[in-house]
């Protein structure tokens, strides 16, 4: 397992990271994300004393819906036969301590949601499901936020993209943990302090190879892109000033906040 962070430098520059097995608070420098093959710079940093980013720069994030079977069946919705997804913008990236905003004259509720999130390290297109692991890079953290009045403010047409795409609303980090054992683990999230979301990842319909594989089949993934696997029971609205933290054990915390 290795441990990939992108941050900004003392400089001010943005830069890539890799920390040290042997110690865990160093960071060496790279000269590039990890899934381009990258090398050292010969740069060491603490990691402590570092402001984290989003640990890629996706050029579009999937997010899927009605993906794990516990929140199937609270909605009384039949489980999927293939990925039921939505497209949110490269605009709406944000990372770790990073302001939750506001679109601008939306006064409603704005939701999180806690998720694993795969990040893309190989381009793929109608990759079979036996390939899939091996254009899998490692695995994040997102918060996929939402307005969710938005969503059915027209009832002509449901705005998903609209309702989930706005700047700020794709929270990722505040790192990607290659050869993490998603099978073990479960998605925890707190709003200030409380605990709102406890659920095993286990509990996943679509496996995340699966969802690379099928994808695939209806656009090509490209390195950095990130899928967000879904939610389960727990998504409830943030107030103005509330701090969501969304926690996977052997990944890290990724901790936002709303903007007044």
């Amino acid at each position: 397992m290795q441990t990939w962070i992108r941050f900004r430098r003392p400089d001010g520059d943005t830069a890539y990271g890799r920390l040290d097995d042997a110690d865990a608070d160093r960071v060496i420098e790279f000269d590039g994300p990890g899934y381009t093959d990258p090398r050292p710079t010969g740069n060491t940093y603490s990691y402590a004393s570092l402001d984290l980013l989003a640990p890629c720069e996706p050029g579009k994030i999937v997010a899927l819906w009605n993906n794990f079977h516990a929140l199937a069946a609270r909605l009384e919705k039949s489980v999927p036969v293939h990925p039921l997804f939505l497209l949110k913008p490269a605009s709406s990236l944000a990372g770790p301590g990073d302001a939750i905003r506001r679109p601008a004259g939306y006064t409603g509720k704005i939701a999180y949601e806690g998720e694993l999130g795969i990040v893309i390290g190989r381009e793929c297109r109608n990759v079979p499901l036996s390939e899939a692991a091996s254009h899998i890079f490692g695995y994040t953290i997102v918060n996929d936020v939402t307005a969710g009045e938005l969503l059915n403010a027209d009832p002509n047409f449901p705005q998903w993209t609209r309702a989930k795409g706005s700047d700020t609303f794709g929270c990722i980090g505040p790192a990607i943990v290659t050869g993490f054992d998603w099978r073990s683990a479960s998605v925890v999230t707190r709003l200030d302090g409380a605990e709102r979301q406890n659920y095993p990842l286990s509990d996943i319909v679509f496996s995340p190879e699966e969802q690379v594989s099928r994808l695939s089949q209806d656009m090509t993934l490209m390195p950095g892109d990130v899928i967000a696997v879904g939610t389960s029971i727990g998504v409830g609205s943030m107030k103005d000033g509330s701090v969501v933290e969304v926690s996977i054990r052997g990944i890290g915390s990724l901790v936002n906040h709303m903007g007044a």
